[in-house]
């Protein structure tokens, strides 16, 4: 008589050397990276669930809680691999029952499938991702809000298509990113909300006929509920495809930051330098101090907008069931997408967090780029009646001929307006000489846009302060999700041992 079980009953030939290299080892290498700590609390929860409702006799439970505690103290090295069983469950079960036999060992699997075991633990790796990214995502808005906070009135030029539009402050600038990295929040926080339901119990698409407990099995597991049809909880994996979403959008936003810091840390630029610690040189050029933290970002965020392509071919055009291609394949490139997007993001706070301001470089180029011409043709509507767009032509002519003398906005006079104007319009505006310099003050444009959402230095500030409370709250939502999870694991395992103590006392 056999004293171990196979899953391969069914075909007579072990697999082909050239599967076991290109699936099975790497799947088996993938579960054990991925697998092995949310697999073993599933057969934890599971086992003791079985226990409860009288499947699966209590002496027979303990002693297979006995070789998972076991098991899971010492690691998945405990297990014995050989590639001929496709994923890690399979050793993991063959360990059992090499252990107690197939009567007691085999019994473990009773009420389950593979197919809803794997999506299960799956969510667990994605959930616990998911936390990583947003705990990195938090830590970095906090610093942009606190960056914000200290350039409210440190003025630079605003751009559009990468020309000198209107001045802002860099703290205007950074509230809003940070902005941005609230909605990525929200994004991500939803994805993490729909990944949080357990599909335990699904069995291999219809449940079960064993009077199993689902909701006590995902209790034990820390989910916040659970994802009720079977078959959706073995077919569906929208919940892979939205994190692979969100974690792209974040990091499309992380590069376009970086886009511009890059450019910023240049010598024709010259608004701010890189720290020493986020930098690299070249192994040729004595002077060179690349911008490494940048391209680094950058080069995340293709990888990660990539996993979401492959995420997404992969389940398109799949049948609307169990599928290796549609709903297994996915999860390695939107886990190592997440373990990237968490690395870069605090790559991000930590170059944020050294990097140096040059202001007066930044003040400088604000004034001298016409960037204020929108303000000045504004006060020509306003000191003379006239419409904005005969402003905006008479403006726009100075602006024009000012360059051509190689002059810059800081040149522009009275006398420049009224020839402008007469030239055009047949009128003389008579502006006053000290209101036209006022206007073509980069940091004077800024207290005037005190309009919701504006530069001004008072209105950031009163948008900060709610960013923070909004930081806070968030900060808080994601501590308590930790904290749930962080009270299920530990009762799952005291419960165990608990099952596992008293069996050996009676």
């Amino acid at each position: 008589m056999s004293e171990t079980v196979s899953l391969r009953e069914r075909v007579k030939s072990p697999p082909a050397q050239a599967l076991v290299d290109a699936y099975y080892a790497p799947a088996v290498a993938n579960g054990i990276r991925f697998q092995f700590e949310p697999e073993m609390r599933i057969h934890l929860a599971h086992a003791l669930m079985l226990a409860d409702r009288g499947i699966v006799d209590r002496q027979q439970i303990a002693r297979i809680l006995d070789v998972l505690l076991a098991l899971l103290e010492a690691g998945p090295a405990t297990l014995a691999i050989d590639y001929k069983q496709e994923d890690l469950y399979s050793y993991v079960e063959r360990h059992i029952v090499q252990a107690l036999g197939p009567d007691t060992g085999g019994r473990l699997h009773t009420a389950r499938s593979r197919n809803d075991l794997h999506v299960t633990s799956w969510r667990l790796a994605l959930r616990g991702r998911l936390l990583k990214v947003l705990d990195a995502l938090l830590a970095l808005r906090a610093t942009v809000l606190r960056l914000a906070d200290d350039h409210r009135e440190t003025v630079m030029p605003g751009y559009t298509h990468t020309q000198h539009a209107q001045p802002i402050s860099l703290g205007y600038y950074l509230l809003a990113y940070g902005d941005l990295l609230a909605r990525d929040f929200k994004r991500l926080r939803g994805a993490l909300e729909r990944c949080d339901r357990s599909p335990l119990g699904s069995g291999a698409l219809t449940t079960t006929g064993f009077p199993i407990d689902r909701q006590a099995v995902a209790d034990r597991l820390g989910f916040a509920g659970l994802l009720e049809v079977a078959y959706d909880g073995v077919s569906c994996r929208d919940d892979v495809h939205e994190a692979a979403a969100a974690n792209a959008v974040m990091m499309t936003g992380l590069s376009r930051l970086a886009t511009d810091l890059q450019a910023w840390n240049t010598m024709e630029y010259g608004f701010i330098e890189m720290d020493d610690s986020f930098s690299s040189v070249s192994s040729i050029m004595p002077q060179k101090k690349n911008p490494q933290a940048m391209e680094f970002l950058k080069a995340a965020a293709g990888h990660v907008t990539g996993a979401l392509a492959t995420v997404l071919a992969c389940s398109k055009n799949t049948h609307f069931s169990d599928v290796n291609d549609g709903v297994s394949s996915i999860n390695v490139p939107a886990l190592e997408a997440l373990d990237r997007s968490a690395a870069a993001l605090a790559v991000a706070k930590g170059a944020l967090d050294t990097m140096s301001v040059r202001r007066d470089t930044m003040l400088h180029a604000a004034a001298i780029g016409f960037g204020t011409a929108t303000e000045l043709a504004d006060v020509v509507v306003r000191e003379t009646g006239l419409s904005f767009r005969m402003a905006h032509n008479i403006v726009g002519r100075v602006v024009r001929e000012t360059i051509e003398a190689g002059k810059t906005a800081l040149d522009i006079t009275s006398q420049d307006l009224d020839a402008a104007a007469n030239a055009l319009f047949g009128r003389t505006l008579g502006i006053d000489p000290q209101i036209v310099r006022q206007a073509l003050d980069p940091a004077e444009n800024l207290k005037l846009r005190t309009v919701t959402g504006g530069p001004a230095p008072d209105t950031v500030a009163d948008m900060l302060a709610r960013r923070r409370e909004a930081l806070a709250a968030d900060e808080g939502d994601v501590a308590s999700v930790r904290a749930h999870i962080a009270a299920a694991d530990a009762a799952l395992l005291a419960e165990a041992r608990a099952a596992r103590a008293s069996s050996k006392g009676g």
